[in-house]
């Protein structure tokens, strides 16, 4: 996994770095100059034997001693180099004035405002390093209008956008949350934040690149090493674990830090991917129990049943209405069938304590009868997926559902079911922020799964998995990992056959929840353009068995 930092934590593991001695400040200024320059050259690899001409923003903090560094190297590659710098040169922090300096000061550096901007020279590439994540508040005035020049509604998007880079990301950009400080999103353009091709950040990726407007605005993504993750492993920076903080890529699931009693801590959570089957008879890998609607109405269900049987269940069983058992057995073979014909019926079917995992929710109905088997189906005291349906039908009374839900609980929500369940949590995130730490859709979800009581995973590209206590894991279907053909009927329901064939093996609800996550993209990248939700668990195979190689490869 990889971690995700706020802004605050990649702060103070500089600060501790700097004080320990190990570095300084202007070498780490300098690393991360000559990483924005080397992202920019294996960007545009013609560019390496072909010198071109570059426009520098440079912003009042360390973001814009980023850029002085980024316009003398390039210089020094014999490009033509333009800075502009925003605010006072006088009032910048110490190592970005040693290196405003060392690019050549006032006597090559124009103050930036439009109007200078627009007289100035074109370039091949735009370089933003005014605020990166140090700006907390809206743009404003001149500043709102220039960005919206170079990469909003103001300008011709066209032009600047395939040539702008962003050092941290775009000026404008909450890296906390991924909102747009000041607007709504960014189609259509309702911020000054630009929408970059290309963002170069430093040491670890941060929350606001994955989740929200992060990655549209952000383009690519590029994270430089400066340095100090090797220090990380042998040092422990104030006010986090003792524990050594090492990022492992094993995938774009990322585990995302805690902040606890206002101070910056990462939450460490060891994480065994439940990938190949140990020995033993089917129940020893659990039954699992999907409930499904009426006649017409039990494709849902299916989906999800194929996916927990793929993922490894022992046992799958659809439960549905004594009408549709004829139409469930013509699709349905490894997947068995029980007659539920209302909450009686199901309190029956749970009297078998070996079923341990149950479904609750795909192509029910928003009726009473799908209420009531979701009270059944919680005091039961089983593992339990609530979707869909099973969600939408305690609307307006919410507080009923949280009484009943216990800590085996997984809620999987997308927006509108999110909004129907947490109305109040929905509004705040829906707000345009104007200052940051701006609310996140990760601080919605934390807050949800407090005040439910259980694991709360809420759906999107950015998929956020949140438990009671903090622990918080973001799965992104972005930049390399984006598949976007995962918008198809059916996706959700495959999910959540997933996750509930993993309860079933005696994954814990949030490990269950973020390694589904994983392996629905996943499988969406191996089949590729064309996937419908059908095609999803004909491909778990070939991923849990590409994903047991790797292991055994590792060892």
């Amino acid at each position: 996994m990889t971690e995700l930092l706020t802004a605050a934590q990649m702060r103070a593991i500089e600060q501790a770095a700097i004080a320990s001695g190990e570095v300084t400040g202007l070498e780490l200024m300098e690393r991360a100059g000559q990483g924005v320059v080397d992202a920019i050259l294996d960007e545009w690899p013609a560019y390496r034997t072909a010198p071109q001409s570059a426009v520098v923003l440079c912003g009042p903090g360390n973001n814009g001693g980023d850029g002085f560094v980024v316009a003398r190297l390039l210089r020094e590659l014999n490009w033509g180099v333009t800075v502009y710098v925003y605010g006072d040169a006088d009032r910048l922090p110490l190592d970005a004035r040693v290196n405003y300096d060392r690019w050549g000061g006032a006597l090559a550096t124009d103050p930036l405002t439009e109007e200078a901007f627009r007289r100035g020279p074109g370039a091949a590439i735009y370089v933003d390093a005014l605020f990166g994540a140090g700006l907390n508040r809206r743009p404003e005035g001149d500043l709102a209008s220039f960005l919206q020049y170079i990469g909003g509604s103001g300008g011709d998007y066209g032009h600047y956008h395939p040539r702008l880079v962003a050092v941290d990301a775009p000026s404008g950009l909450c890296l906390d949350s991924g909102r747009m400080l000041g607007g709504g999103g960014p189609w259509p353009f309702e911020s000054s934040v630009p929408l970059v091709r290309l963002t170069v950040t430093f040491d670890s990726p941060k929350i606001g690149h994955f989740i929200g407007d992060g990655p549209a605005c952000c383009g690519a993504l590029k994270v430089v090493d400066i340095g100090i993750a090797k220090w990380r492993e042998t040092h422990k920076p104030p006010g986090f674990p003792s524990a050594p903080i090492r990022p492992v890529q094993t995938g774009l699931v990322v585990r995302v830090p805690l902040v606890e009693d206002q101070r910056h801590r990462l939450f460490g959570l060891d994480v065994r991917w439940p990938s190949a089957k140990g020995p033993g008879h089917k129940y020893r890998h659990g039954h699992a129990l999907i409930l499904s609607g009426g006649c017409g109405q039990g494709g849902a269900a299916r989906l999800s049943a194929r996916a927990a049987l793929r993922v490894g269940a022992g046992l799958v069983t659809v439960g549905c209405p004594p009408a549709a058992l004829q139409e469930n057995a013509a699709r349905l073979d490894a997947v068995m069938l029980k007659s539920v014909k209302d909450a009686d019926a199901l309190a029956a079917l749970l009297a078998d304590a070996r079923i341990n995992a149950l479904c609750l929710g795909p192509g029910m109905g928003i009726t009473d009868g799908t209420r009531s088997m979701v009270e059944v189906a919680l005091a039961a005291d089983r593992a339990t997926l609530l979707d869909a349906d099973a969600l939408t039908v305690f609307e307006g009374d919410a507080d009923a559902l949280f009484d009943l839900l216990h800590d085996r609980c997984v809620l999987t929500p997308h927006m509108g079911e999110f909004a129907r369940l947490f109305p109040d949590i929905a509004e705040t995130l829906r707000a345009k922020p104007q200052t940051g730490p701006a609310y996140s859709k990760l601080d919605a979800t934390r807050a949800a799964a407090e005040r439910a009581g259980c694991t709360v995973l809420l759906k999107g590209a950015d998929t956020v998995i949140a438990s009671p206590g903090g622990r918080a894991f973001v799965h992104a279907s972005m930049y390399e990992r984006e598949a976007p053909w995962l918008a198809t009927a059916g996706s959700g329901d495959v999910l959540a056959g997933l996750i509930t064939g993993l309860l079933a093996r005696g994954s814990a609800p949030a490990t269950a929840a973020a390694f589904a996550s994983w392996l629905h993209t996943e499988c969406a990248l191996e089949f590729g353009p064309g996937l419908i939700a059908e095609d999803l668990p004909e491909m778990v195979p070939r991923v849990l068995r590409r994903l047991a190689q790797r292991e055994r490869d590792s060892l």
